[in-house]
């Protein structure tokens, strides 16, 4: 299976299939300790619990870069 198709199926996922999936990823580049991954991956934990119960609204990447660009001009 080659790269794109492996991001299309990899896309359909649930939002936390995906962050599963991510935080796999990068435990195999090796260029994290296991203790800080381990402490993002209890916050990325708590910051999706905390959405799904409807405590926390989620932003797209694209749209919060640029909320962030407005405020820095």
């Amino acid at each position: 299976m080659d790269a794109a198709t492996i991001e299309r199926e990899a896309l359909g996922l649930t939002v936390a299939e995906r962050a599963l999936l991510a935080d796999r990823l990068l435990l195999t580049l090796g260029l994290e300790d296991g203790e800080r991954m381990e402490r993002w991956g209890r916050e990325a934990d708590r910051r999706l619990e905390a959405f799904e119960r409807g405590e926390m609204s989620v932003v797209d990447g694209p749209s919060a870069i640029d909320a962030i660009r407005r405020r820095l001009r």
